[in-house]
């Protein structure tokens, strides 16, 4: 039986613990950025400009956080951010 050395036990417990708040924060960003894409694509109603800001903002926040703990690339959180931006501002555009 192979010796298993406390340090690759522990090791494997700050992973799956770093694993799981990983995964929260990218699930809360990639939420986040769907529910602002909804609201600028709903076809047929009015469309409301003032919410769609207010999820612009906390689509951005939430990018920029999750750049800032190391779970997205700060150019991919970048770029992610001038694309919705691109599509905030045809939106306002209408």
């Amino acid at each position: 039986m192979p010796v298993t050395h406390t340090s690759a036990i522990k090791r494997a417990r700050q992973s799956e613990k770093r694993h799981v708040h990983n995964h929260a924060i990218l699930h809360r960003t990639k939420t986040v950025v769907k529910k602002f894409r909804a609201t600028i694509q709903r076809p047929g109603s009015e469309p409301d400009e003032q919410s769609a800001d207010a999820l612009f903002r906390e689509a951005v926040s939430t990018l920029h956080k999750a750049a800032t703990k190391g779970v997205l690339h700060r150019n991919t959180a970048s770029r992610r951010i001038a694309h919705l931006a691109t599509a905030f501002n045809a939106f306002k555009a209408r």
